[in-house]
């Protein structure tokens, strides 16, 4: 399993936080991301009043040929987006502790304005432990 990058993205389609942990995917600029989180906001909005079977809350997986996206919506709109090998089992529950560590250092710091990128040491060292020392890009 390896675990390529984390992405969170605000309820308004805005990049909040990313980060990359492993090499195997194209190195983007700040602007690219930007716009890469902007269209999967789009296409998780579309995939949600698609449903044939009534609500939905959007995609959970987008399996590419090489990797994968695991998707987890929160109550607030918050999306936390895992890039992931196709053989990864584990997004699920990685991504609820990534939650968890979301929830304690970035949604308690008096000091983080909501809808506003992620400056937290103490969240980077809780995905650092979780995941990994990640990749400098």
């Amino acid at each position: 399993m390896a675990i390529f990058g984390l992405w969170v993205i605000n309820k308004a389609g805005g990049l909040v936080y990313q980060r990359s942990f492993a090499d195997g995917l194209a190195h983007l600029t700040s602007n690219e991301y930007l716009v890469l989180a902007g269209t999967l906001h789009g296409i998780h909005a579309i995939t949600s009043r698609l449903s044939p079977t009534g609500t939905s809350s959007g995609a959970h997986v987008i399996e590419a040929e090489t990797f994968k996206m695991t998707i987890f919506l929160t109550a607030t709109g918050t999306k936390f987006v895992l890039l992931t090998s196709l053989s990864d089992q584990t997004a699920d529950s990685v991504l609820q502790k990534i939650y968890e560590a979301y929830a304690d250092a970035v949604m308690k710091n008096p000091f983080q304005t909501p809808e506003m990128p992620i400056r937290s040491e103490g969240f980077d060292a809780r995905i650092s432990t979780l995941i990994g020392s990640g990749v400098s890009t």
